[in-house]
């Protein structure tokens, strides 16, 4: 078993970076099943967020692996390389324990992630890429994570991105209430963020998504109205605020459809939040005097508040981290021995069977079963013990010695 854990984040590699790395949802199921059929791993769960692109496996050369997923997103390693970290084993396994506790995130404390790498570990169980090191090694973070949230505050006073989102927006405009809101997606963290945006009850919100029937079904939550987003040409300069977080590989707001919103709303200012990675909204639009342009990196000095709180409960989530890492590599480094176990089961197995053939074979011929089962007796012992005494009359020295001592200990042996 060989545990590795790779990848970027917010804190190792900007956004343009980040969005280049990035595993859309609809091919996620593939690229698990490509790693693995490629030989570039034997176990892969991909974790791909906003703020993350992470890649735990096991793989016997994580060069391999890590120049599958180059190729898969037709980039050169040496362009990621500075920007990567990597993780063997004991790191891999705090990594992940530190990633699904909400250590690691931009928002100390934040919980999505949670449930994030849950999904991942779902698609991973879809794509059959999940073997024995990997399943153990999600069991014991999702465990590990629920126990640091139930024994510390780690999650108290934590500002999310989405309440950001509404700090930002009054930052601009003052009251929400006033103001038309577009949302444009309609996954997760479209609705956590429209959640905190209806507790401020603006004029009007809006939800466009490409399926027009899952966007209504998310704007019946908060009495808004459902579009597709095809019709953004046609509302976009009715909306004050356009909160945007999709799953598609290309921007969806471009420079010209802004500048065209912006000529129609005479110039009034328009708040654009992009959430998404690969981004939603081309860079050029941040350009445009009467819009204020955020991305998730944008966003990091507003989830500061409460951290100082956060980062002293964070002392007590490490501690919990550091006992159940060392648990777990207990755990892997016991499995090493499985197929000497194995192989000495199968070993004595196969030494019962032809003294069991030997005496049904005798019994057949008439012999009395006493002196069968005395042969029996006498011949299991003489083979199981073949072994440890050839090598230990054959050795010498210091190898004795060793095998002198392992011997006794096995058979709980206290010779005078």
């Amino acid at each position: 078993m060989s545990l590795v854990a790779f990848g970027l984040n917010h804190q190792t590699a900007p956004l343009a970076i980040r969005e280049q790395l990035a595993f859309p949802a609809e091919r996620l199921r593939d690229a698990l099943s490509g790693m693995v059929g490629a030989h570039a791993a034997n176990e892969v769960a991909i974790l791909s967020t906003c703020n993350r692109t992470e890649i735990y496996c096991n793989a016997p050369d994580v060069r391999d692996t890590l120049a599958w997923v180059a190729n898969y997103h037709q980039l050169p390693v040496d362009r990621l390389e500075p920007y990567l970290y990597v993780y063997n084993t004991e790191a891999a396994a705090r990594h992940a324990f530190r990633v699904a506790s909400g250590l690691d995130s931009m928002v100390l404390g934040e919980t999505q992630i949670l449930g994030q790498m849950k999904d991942a570990v779902r698609a991973a169980e879809t794509a059959g890429s999940l073997g024995t090191l990997l399943n153990q090694l999600f069991q014991r973070t999702f465990a590990v994570a629920k126990e640091v949230r139930s024994q510390t505050a780690i999650g108290a006073n934590s500002v999310s991105m989405a309440a950001a989102a509404v700090r930002l927006a009054e930052q601009i405009f003052g009251s929400i209430r006033d103001l038309n809101v577009l949302f444009i997606g309609a996954g997760e963290m479209i609705e956590l963020v429209a959640t905190h945006f209806a507790a401020h009850t603006p004029r009007g919100m809006t939800i466009a998504n490409r399926t027009l029937e899952r966007g209504e079904k998310l704007a019946r939550q908060f009495g808004a109205r459902a579009v597709v987003l095809n019709d953004l040409p046609d509302i976009l300069a009715n909306h004050d605020v356009i909160v945007t977080s999709t799953a598609s590989p290309l921007p969806i707001l471009g420079k010209g459809l802004a500048e065209r919103a912006i000529k129609l709303r005479r110039h009034r200012p328009m708040f654009m939040l992009d959430l998404a990675v690969p981004r939603d909204v081309e860079a050029e639009v941040g350009e445009l005097a009467d819009i204020f342009l955020y991305t998730v990196d944008d966003i990091a000095q507003v989830v500061e508040s409460g951290r100082e709180e956060r980062r002293m409960a964070a002392e007590a989530a490490e501690a919990i981290i550091t006992e159940k890492t060392r648990e777990f590599v207990s755990w892997i480094d016991s499995r090493r021995a499985v197929p000497v176990v194995r192989a000495l089961r199968d070993h004595g197995e196969r030494v019962r069977r032809h003294a069991l053939d030997a005496a049904m074979k005798r019994l057949a011929r008439g012999e009395s079963p006493e002196a069968v089962l005395e042969a029996l007796s006498s011949q299991l012992a003489n083979k199981l013990l073949h072994a440890p005494t050839t090598a230990l009359t054959q050795a010498s020295g210091g190898e004795r010695d060793h095998l002198i001592d392992t011997v006794s200990r096995l058979y709980d042996l206290h010779a005078d």
